[in-house]
């Protein structure tokens, strides 16, 4: 068995020394969005210190699959590879420059070249069964096509988390400027790296895999960093500040980095700040022992604030106070973690642990809660603890970028180390358009992930009851309407517009004891409601009992419910009005974001009836679908009411319907097969088209539009 292994920059990863193939018997493409969200995000970061580099891990590799000596098996690194590609797929749609589309495009595909035998196709293939749906739409730059699509257009699982991940990366990456796109698609060709293990041999790259994942204890960063400190103390007191070090440590078990992470925004506040523990050495612990001791840096540092970064992830193991415990716990609701270093801060300076924690008492590091925590510093620290969800959940909502973020939690912590009062630091400053993004938000198409969706109804339920609500362990988001509705549905008659409307607002989301799985099948809205119902816990949300009262749901029951929660999360996060006192809850979401600072769309679906309304299409014109080489062609009219009727009469709310009613069967990219028969222009450039001038542009350079 042949074994070789190089160090290789994204640019080279994706060039024509490599062609990927997913084999048959690898699992399907699983990621989530959660964890696509958290790649852009330490991409985005990375990207902020160009002069450092990345690393991504390791591909496991065999070779020597094709004749061109090319084509390599993926057996570990599938997950990351497939999700680069769609990160670049994204960059190069939301790029303007010609020269720089072409340079991110030969990423995802090869040219060919028949001097060198070699094929135009894409770098990376799929499994089978989805690598058809990945090039069509992801690969080839079909991404408008691909937000067009409906859950029933999907064969597989893994083709929804291809979807849903590319909606998410799209949302991240165009809240950046054209300026921050440009940086960060030049540090993934250069400065991001992965390893490439390259075997002649399946069964020695499953041995390879198999030793690299499950075997082997390898020195970490975090400990040479401890090395390092400890080897800086006088030798009569290694051995305790050893024990104090690993006491400290231990209990955060594989979160060791996280952690550094973020102690390292605590002690060295810049914009942007992160990086790995060896990054934390270099910029924060050699300046402290210019200054101070190791023995300090462990008795004033990483004990409390070791400390204080377990109880801001593990609340409920300590004894806080109830309005400590309940405030960390709502922080960790957020799918993202730029709060921590402040609610770390806050826990060390307000809650006393650096107090607590001294030289001479070791036991203080074993303390089980906040120690001798007065009425008046519990009041401060509750303060400080609102103040920070508040900030956190405006910017979650908003959809503020991860440097966003960081930037404000810098802001922050400048702020309280100077001991301003949160009532007039920068920090904790929300402005007029921040307001306003976030309620726009909020009463279109809730692009969010599920974490945030079911933290919005927590907030509103808590806002309705009066109270912060006692959870239930197990608590689901689901829809009222259902996605997919039967001929026989009690939604049958509703017009396919309105149903298109309400799917993804926020009007139309409850909590519920009851998975999504188990209403899937139930399309009429009794027997949904009978369901999201049945388990009694489910009815501690007033927001979910009140459906006990609804006895047919109609769309002025979700406009009124959609107002109810616009208005209770308004009054919850205190966003309610400008300030000019104008009642930001009253008006559209059109209205809400016209002027805005960065009035962007994301991946939000565009309607046939939008487009039509806009003036780029006209009801009766004609749209043709031709395939010569199978002599099949196709003919749709666009109707008054917003679809696409064919010849046999059906009408057809979305391109991507039409095309498949038209041929059959899955038909690819619904909006790239239909053309104006009067010009032959595609209906994917009148749709980009919308989302360009009608919806706000692409990010741009952070000016407005």
């Amino acid at each position: 068995m042949g074994i070789n292994a190089s160090e290789q920059p994204l640019g080279k990863v994706f060039s024509t020394d490599y062609r990927f193939v997913i084999p048959a018997f690898q699992r399907a493409y699983s990621w989530q969005v959660d964890n696509m969200l958290q790649l852009v995000e330490d991409l985005e970061d990375a990207a902020h210190d160009p002069a450092h580099p990345y690393f991504l891990g390791s591909l496991i590799l065999v070779g020597g699959t094709d004749s061109t000596g090319r084509a390599y098996q993926v057996i570990d690194g599938q997950q990351r590879l497939t999700s680069l590609t769609i990160i670049i797929a994204i960059l190069r749609d939301l790029e303007k420059d010609p020269e720089l589309i072409a340079n991110l495009n030969a990423l995802i595909l090869e040219e060919g070249n028949r001097l060198f035998g070699r094929n135009a196709e894409p770098r990376l293939a799929l499994r089978e069964r989805d690598a058809a749906f990945f090039r069509d739409y992801v690969q080839e730059g079909n991404l408008e096509s691909l937000f067009d699509l409906r859950d029933s257009d999907m064969d597989s699982n893994a083709q929804r988390n291809i979807v849903q991940n590319t909606k998410a990366a799209y949302d991240a990456l165009e809240a950046l400027t054209d300026d921050e796109r440009r940086a960060l698609a030049t540090y993934l060709v250069s400065n991001v790296f992965l390893i490439i293990v390259v075997t002649d041999d399946l069964a020695g790259a499953h041995r390879i895999f198999d030793v690299m994942n499950m075997r082997g204890l390898p020195l970490t960063a975090s400990d040479v960093f401890k090395a390092k400190a400890i080897s800086s103390i006088p030798l009569v007191d290694r051995d305790i500040y050893g024990r104090r070090w690993d006491d400290a440590i231990d209990p955060l078990g594989d979160d060791v980095e996280a952690f550094f992470n973020d102690l390292l925004l605590v002690t060295s506040p810049k914009s942007g700040a992160r990086g790995p523990v060896d990054g934390f050495r270099i910029k924060v612990f050699d300046d402290y022992l210019k200054k101070s001791t190791a023995t300090d840096f462990i008795n004033t540092v990483l004990v409390p604030y070791s400390r204080a970064w377990l109880m801001v992830n593990r609340p409920h193991a300590f004894d806080l106070p109830a309005e400590v415990s309940d405030w960390l716990v709502a922080l960790n609701d957020f799918p993202t973690g730029e709060w921590r270093p402040v609610a770390m801060w806050a826990l060390t300076n307000v809650g006393g642990l650096a107090e607590a924690v001294t030289a001479a008492d070791d036991d203080a590091t074993g303390a089980n809660g906040l120690i001798g925590l007065s009425e008046k510093r519990q009041r401060k620290l509750v303060k400080l603890l609102t103040a920070l969800e508040r900030v956190t959940g405006v910017d979650n909502l908003a959809r503020q970028s991860s440097s966003m973020r960081r930037t404000r939690v810098v802001q922050i912590l400048k702020d309280l180390r100077k001991s301003k009062d949160l009532d007039k630091s920068t920090g904790f400053a929300i402005g007029d358009d921040e307001r306003k993004t976030a309620l726009a938000r909020l009463r279109g198409e809730l692009q969010a992930t599920g974490t945030l969706k079911k933290l919005l109804l927590l907030r509103a339920n808590d806002q309705r009851a009066g109270m912060r609500i006692v959870r239930p362990r197990s608590i689901n988001v689901v829809r009222i309407l259902p996605e997919r509705i039967g001929p026989n549905s009690s939604f049958a008659a509703w017009p396919e517009a309105t149903r298109d409307h309400w799917v993804d607002r926020i009007g139309n989301l409850v909590l519920t004891s009851t998975n999504e799985q188990m209403i899937a099948k139930l399309d009429s809205y009794a027997p949904r409601a009978e369901r999201i119902l049945a388990q009694h816990k489910s009815l501690k949300y007033p927001l979910t009992a009140e459906l006990e009262s609804v006895r047919e749901l109609t769309p002025d029951v979700l406009e009124r419910r959609q107002e109810e929660i616009v208005h209770l999360i308004a009054e919850y996060w205190r966003i309610r009005f400008d300030a000019d006192k104008v009642d930001l809850t009253t008006l559209s979401e059109d209205h809400l974001t016209r002027g805005g600072r960065r009035a962007t769309n994301g991946s939000k679906r565009i309607t046939i009836g939008q487009v039509i309304d806009a003036g780029l299409l006209v009801p009766g014109e004609t749209l043709v679908w031709k395939r010569p080489r199978l002599g099949q062609e196709w003919i749709a009219t666009v109707t008054r009411d917003g679809r696409l009727q064919l010849e046999d009469g059906s009408k057809h709310a979305t391109p991507t319907a039409a095309a498949r009613a038209a041929s059959g069967k899955a038909s690819g990219a619904g909006l790239d097969v239909w053309r104006r028969q009067s010009n032959g222009q595609k209906l994917s450039e009148i749709w980009q088209t919308y989302r360009l001038k009608m919806l706000g542009g692409r990010g741009g350079d952070g000016s407005g539009v």
